[in-house]
């Protein structure tokens, strides 16, 4: 046994040494051999083994670099160009016609409506033979006109005094003195000027008033027209301040022809906005004041005591020159009753007839004058801005008559 162990032992002694001699010969042989001084060698590859790519090509990095970035271009300046200023356009004025010369302009308007008066006198006063139903048709066709009872009596007499010396039958002859009588009886010596020229120092004041209804806003804006068309200059004073659509009315007139308008709130006093009104007047150095008051019934007593009061406040100032009452032509006889009340209170001193192109009681205008002594001195033709005229006999009465002159 023990021999056995000892062969084993010394069987691989020998095995081991063995190994041991080979490889290192195996080593030299695959190694080349060292360069000798002063010679270059360089390495070869066995030309049978391809030559490996470089890691780097084959692997993508680990960590991709982004691409650089270029730096954005700096933006270039924004130039603000400011917006040019607005043109503010001066609204365009209305340029009213002068005022003289309308009511023959307006003429052919006013004998439509009111020439079948003056045809039914001529034809009557052209017959041959003039009865006492003739002279009774012929007063009530005055009345009908509202010339009023009185001076529908005094014409007819004038009128029978001279057929009955002339014994004129033809129609132009008839026409001729028909004419003369109804111009007499509008007493065509009254002074029917606007007294409208600026005093010392503070311009002057007209105060227009009437009832409900009349027309009497519009009517103011109208004679602010008028004033205006005849080279004067005008503030207007917004004085109802119970109507909420009145102010912004008269301040649309004045805004049409460049006239200022003084107004005050809503239900205020209307006796401050007028006192202001000519107070501005004065600053401003205007020709004419207008000032249009709330329009009230002439049998309340309480509305009829401020309207005085306005007058009074508006005094403090100076003198009101006019006080213009605004009636309605087709009110007919109860006009004279407004009449006498306005008077009473304001001291009306000229009277301006609305719609009278639409109605055939133009006799009126006699019934006011004289029953009141006062004159007549603006006469509304129509509905236009520049419908309103002085009033004035001659033409009036022609064409109230119609036909030639």
């Amino acid at each position: 046994m023990e021999y056995v162990v000892a062969a084993v032992i010394l069987l691989v002694v020998l095995v081991v040494g063995a190994v041991g001699l080979v490889v290192p010969k195996m080593r030299r042989r695959d190694l080349p051999p060292p360069p000798t001084a002063g010679s270059t060698t360089t390495l070869e590859r066995p030309p049978s083994v391809p030559t490996a790519p470089p890691i780097e090509d084959e692997l993508p990095p680990l960590i991709e670099r982004p691409a650089p970035v270029e730096a954005p271009a700096p933006p270039a300046p924004v130039v603000v160009e400011e917006p040019p200023a607005p043109v503010v356009e001066e609204p365009a004025l209305d340029r009213p016609e002068p005022s003289a010369g309308r009511m023959v302009r307006l003429r052919a308007r006013l004998a439509r409506s009111q020439s079948a008066l003056g045809r039914g006198l001529l034809a009557v006063l052209s017959r041959d033979h003039l009865e006492e139903e003739d002279w009774e048709e012929i007063e009530e066709s005055l009345i009908t006109a509202d010339v009023g009872i009185e001076a529908t009596q005094v014409i007819v007499e004038r009128l029978r005094e001279r057929v009955r010396i002339l014994g004129t039958r033809t129609v132009s002859g008839v026409r001729e003195q028909l004419v003369e009588e109804l111009v007499a009886a509008l007493e065509p010596g009254m002074d029917r000027s606007l007294k409208t020229a600026p005093h010392d120092g503070r311009p002057a004041v007209v105060l227009v008033v009437g009832v409900n209804g009349a027309g009497k806003t519009t009517t103011c804006g109208k004679i602010g027209r008028v004033l205006i068309a005849d080279g004067n200059t005008v503030l207007f004073g917004a004085a109802d301040t119970f109507r909420a659509a009145a102010a912004d009315q008269i301040q649309t007139w004045g805004e049409r022809v460049g006239a200022e308008t003084v107004r005050g709130p809503e239900g205020g006093d209307p006796a401050s906005v007028a006192f202001d009104a000519v107070k501005r007047g004065i600053d401003t150095g205007v020709d004419t004041v207008l000032i249009d008051t709330a329009g009230r019934l002439q049998n309340k007593v309480g509305l009829m005591d401020e309207l005085g009061k306005v007058k009074r406040v508006v005094e403090k100032h100076g003198a009101v020159d006019e006080t213009l009452l605004v009636l309605d032509a087709t009110t007919g006889q109860n006009g004279l009753e407004q009449a006498r009340v306005f008077t009473e209170v304001v001291d009306v001193t000229g009277v301006v007839l609305t719609k009278l192109d639409g109605t055939a009681k133009g006799g009126i205008v006699i019934a006011v004058q004289r029953k009141l002594g006062i004159p007549v001195k603006l006469v509304g033709l129509g509905e236009g801005p520049d419908d309103l005229a002085p009033f004035e006999p001659v033409a009036f009465v022609e064409a109230l008559v119609g036909g030639d002159a």
